[in-house]
């Protein structure tokens, strides 16, 4: 497979990197190429050729590798497909691959606007408590054609509305969309193309999972699961059957049970949920039904989610000084998110603001305008922020960080500790994405949680203690 085929690999990240190691090792002749020379550079794939900016795929070209962050508008993908050369991702990638392995492994797939690392983790863990060789991949920094390559057995694949779009023929053994709401606008164009890539993961799936809580999560297993599919759902409700739910403080299922109309089997207790809340309850559920789906005991529902340990900059609690809890939750870069962390808590001084991506933060300004003591707000769509707080928690004080400010993160635990009262929580739940200040999310959570450390040791409080609470 791939022996003697020229294959352009677009992108010389990790996922480009892994990629090209992976044809090279196949026999095929591979060009990697990136906007960034810098990064080809420092690209180590012996027996690749490396060429910067290509617009126009190398002659005799039979396949294009993208990586997912490169938009289907880019000249050199467009120009590939006018060419006749198919463009797929690295998740089609490591799908074909996988099929011509002698035990092809199964794909447990997840995705949502919210929650999918979360989901994927609780998922890696349910089965591994079940004796599966399995592991969370994907979207979550280990790249799924490397778990393929490594011959693990069960995949729980965390896959983004990037990777989704250049997969055509992925087929996994259950899917799940946990959630769609507004995000990565301005690379799909527009909601309805975001929904509908999200929806993919559906189109050739065994088992069809769906959120009732949700309308576009039902509305696209409605849309996207094939004839002959199998169709569950999850509700925070008592279930009815062929669905999971809540029972008391039961987490229930009457779906892969052998009466769904007259029995139910109980999975776990809302105590075995990390992190606390409504919507890691969601994902426990979503992850239980996958799980289910590849056959999991009911008992390793429970032993799974006790053991699984949520990952970093997630709504963990980074200290606490003068009554005053500090909480982490740079991870939620959209305002879907942000509105599980701020409902997670009743009296909230919020640090917010960075790059929206074109999503609107009306609704959710307006859902917890009765839960905020008061607003700090950094980043370049800080304004955006401000102005929805002005029409819908007027009375709310707001301060706004200049970007001339010094250490901005440390200016704005300051203010928000200012803000608060005994009892309050300091919530970093930005709503927006962090690239027009930080590296990425984890080094905004990071700039937070040192923010907090030095506060909370100036006032002679071991700031180094860390809990998983509600949200995120």
């Amino acid at each position: 497979m791939f022996r003697g085929d020229r294959v352009l690999v677009a992108g010389a990240g990790v996922t480009g990197r892994s990629v090209a190691a992976a044809l090279v090792d196949m026999g095929a002749e591979v060009t990697v190429t990136d906007g960034d020379p810098e990064r080809l550079a420092e690209l180590s794939v012996p027996g690749a050729r490396l060429v910067p900016g290509l617009d126009v795929p190398p002659e005799g070209t039979s396949l294009v590798v993208t990586s997912p962050g490169w938009r289907p508008s880019s000249p050199l993908l467009t120009t590939a497909a006018a060419e006749g050369v198919e463009v797929i991702g690295d998740v089609e990638l490591a799908w074909r691959i996988g099929r011509e392995l002698p035990r092809p492994p199964v794909w447990l797939a997840v995705t949502g606007t919210n929650g999918k690392t979360t989901t994927v983790g609780m998922l890696e863990s349910i089965l591994r408590a079940a004796g599966q060789d399995a592991v969370a991949c994907g979207n979550v920094g280990f790249a799924v054609l490397d778990a393929v390559l490594a011959g693990h057995q069960v995949l729980a694949v965390e896959l983004s509305s990037y990777q989704l779009h250049w997969s055509n023929t992925l087929a996994p053994l259950a899917s799940v969309v946990l959630n769609v709401a507004e995000d990565h606008l301005d690379w799909h164009g527009s909601m309805a193309g975001y929904a509908a890539a999200k929806g993919t993961i559906h189109d050739r799936s065994g088992t069809v999972v769906h959120n009732l809580a949700d309308e576009w999560s039902t509305r696209l297993a409605d849309e996207h699961a094939p004839e002959g599919a199998a169709r569950t759902a999850f509700t925070l409700a008592t279930p009815r059957s062929g669905e999971l739910g809540v029972v008391e403080d039961l987490l229930v299922d009457r779906a892969f049970v052998a009466d769904p109309v007259h029995a139910a089997e109980e999975l776990a207790t809302l105590a075995d949920v990390r992190p606390a809340g409504p919507h890691n309850v969601a994902n426990a559920l979503a992850a239980a039904a996958l799980a289910r789906a590849n056959g999991v005991p009911a008992h390793a529902v429970a032993d799974g989610l006790r053991a699984y340990t949520p990952a970093a900059h997630r709504a963990v609690e980074v200290g606490e000084a003068g009554g005053v809890r500090y909480v982490n939750d740079s991870k939620a870069t959209n305002p879907h998110a942000a509105a599980g962390s701020l409902h997670a808590h009743p009296n909230v001084v919020w640090i917010a603001g960075g790059q929206l991506k074109g999503a609107s933060v009306d609704e959710l300004v307006a859902g917890a305008a009765n839960r905020l003591r008061g607003v700090v707000l950094l980043g370049v769509d800080s304004d955006v922020i401000a102005a929805a707080v002005a029409r819908h928690a007027p009375d709310v004080p707001v301060r706004r960080l200049l970007p001339g400010d010094d250490e901005p993160m440390t200016a704005a635990v300051s203010a928000a500790s200012a803000m608060a009262r005994p009892g309050d929580v300091v919530l970093l739940a930005p709503a927006a994405a962090s690239l027009d200040m930080f590296r990425d999310y984890a080094q905004r959570g990071d700039a937070f949680t040192a923010a907090v450390r030095a506060l909370t040791e100036a006032d002679g409080v071991d700031g180094a203690r860390e809990q998983h609470h509600d949200g995120g």
